[in-house]
């Protein structure tokens, strides 16, 4: 017999950049399996921070990496409960939003690495309101978001940007064949594509170049 019980549980965000009266975008960001926000902070500290405000949020399940139990790593969900984890994560990233007085703001750019695509691309469905950009580096869109998410991802997201490394070393044919489904299916023409000569790390060149842009 499995039971659930509900409880308060607190976490942690970092904010690199804060925003200002001179903020135009204002990036919340997903990392991926076995990060901490602390160092994912990192690949945006180039961004200008006159005009780019930078929230990078943790996931909530932390684990030892290796086997020398020094470093530590964190997790979004699992393939276990994975509904009630995404409900948790859900819940954490609204309290960010609103304590930070962000709902509503057209400022918002979400982006995803790797686990944080699946994360990001949840969290929009469930948002379902406006922002500027939604950017997917180096991860897995979830199979079970369909064509009508697809319609309010491309109604709610003023620009939709996937990025993956030619050297991604986590793809295979029939991934790459997959993941192209995917992309036809819920972005149609409107999902610019960017695909970098490097593996599976975070590109800080090419997302500061998008920075500019937005």
């Amino acid at each position: 017999m499995v039971k659930t019980v509900s409880y308060k549980h607190t976490n942690s965000y970092e904010v690199l950049y804060p925003i200002k009266k001179s903020t135009e975008n204002i990036w919340i960001c997903f990392h991926g399996l076995g990060y901490l926000a602390r160092f994912f902070k990192k690949y945006f500290k180039d961004f200008d921070p006159d005009i780019h405000a930078v929230f990078v949020l943790q996931a909530p399940s932390k684990f030892y990496l290796g086997k020398e139990f020094k470093h530590v790593g964190a997790s979004w969900l699992t393939k276990v409960d994975t509904v009630q984890e995404m409900k948790n994560n859900i819940n954490y990233i609204d309290q960010v939003l609103e304590i930070e007085d962000l709902l509503d703001d057209p400022r918002l750019v979400f982006m995803g690495y790797s686990q944080g695509v699946s994360i990001a691309t949840r969290y929009l469905k469930h948002y379902a309101r406006s922002i500027k950009a939604l950017i997917l580096h180096s991860g897995s869109i979830p199979d079970e978001l369909n064509e009508e998410d697809g319609q309010l991802f491309r109604q709610t997201a003023n620009r939709i940007i996937h990025i993956v490394g030619t050297k991604d070393e986590y793809l295979t044919d029939e991934r790459i064949k997959k993941e192209q489904q995917k992309i036809d299916l819920l972005f149609r023409d409107t999902c610019e594509l960017h695909r970098p000569d490097i593996k599976h790390e975070v590109d800080t060149q090419l997302l500061k170049s998008i920075a500019k842009t937005l």
